[in-house]
């Protein structure tokens, strides 16, 4: 969730080896890549669900590749217009309020997404799960209806990471994640994110609606909707700019 993307997708091949099973590292780079290796834009609705009262806000996304990437706040009328632009394993916020462009240390990418139950790196997906976690596949299971393998991710001992563990449920095409739980340094269970309502938009199949559960916050949970999705679609490198992310709306 991760989060924004939690949002991304695929090349026309799916990097699962011709064995019967795949790869722990083939499943999880073609999930990865099932929509971030197109271009891509999404309009989402994200509902931070809480006790006393539930906040929306409305979201707009682009992307082109694995290292470019922009989301744009519509509402509500107190954040709309702010940005977040992930270019390489830069992040930087453009704060409109503020006429300021802010560059995210790494420090900032564990920390809560707009309030949300999102991390940071959730959203933005700064960190590589390739590169970071030494991944295995320890077995098959159904999520809401989807054969999946289940695989466990640890991270290795230079990474740079959020998480002390992660599973995650891999759709077994490899094409998109159902399910992960997220772990802290100790091994406890932090937040639970899940897919539900599977969609098809253009050539590409998802879960239309991601939800995020804490652990220790009882009646807590971050809904994620895709609303409309488009791929394919000519966008320019300057769209994916510091000076570019100014004038959007």
């Amino acid at each position: 969730m991760k989060f924004l993307s939690i949002i991304l997708t695929l090349t026309s091949a799916l990097m699962i080896s011709s064995n019967d099973q795949p790869t722990a590292e083939s499943l999880i780079q073609s999930a990865e890549n099932y929509l971030r290796s197109n271009t891509y834009y999404a309009e989402m609705k994200i509902t931070s669900v809480r006790p006393k009262y539930e906040r929306t806000m409305t979201l707009k996304s682009w992307s082109k590749g694995t290292k470019k990437g922009v989301i744009l706040i519509t509402s509500p009328a107190k954040e709309k217009g702010i940005v977040f632009l992930k270019l390489e394993d830069q992040v930087w916020n453009w704060m409109p309020a503020l006429d300021r462009v802010i560059k995210m240390p790494p420090s900032m990418m564990g920390q809560s997404w707009m309030g949300t139950d999102f991390t940071n790196d959730d959203l933005i997906q700064q960190s590589s799960t390739i590169d970071d976690y030494d991944c295995k596949i320890v077995g098959e299971e159904k999520v809401e209806g989807v054969d999946c393998y289940r695989l466990e991710l640890i991270p290795k001992e230079d990474a740079m990471v959020v998480w002390g563990k992660l599973e995650m449920w891999i759709e077994k095409g490899g094409t998109y994640i159902m399910k992960q739980h997220f772990y802290d340094e100790d091994l406890d269970l932090i937040n639970t994110m899940q897919g539900y309502n599977v969609k098809t938009f253009g050539d590409k199949t998802i879960p239309s609606k991601m939800v995020m559960i804490p652990q220790d916050k009882n009646g807590h949970q971050t809904i994620l909707e895709y609303m409309d999705m488009k791929l394919g679609m000519e966008i320019e490198d300057e769209f994916f700019t510091v000076q570019g992310i100014k004038n959007l709306d």
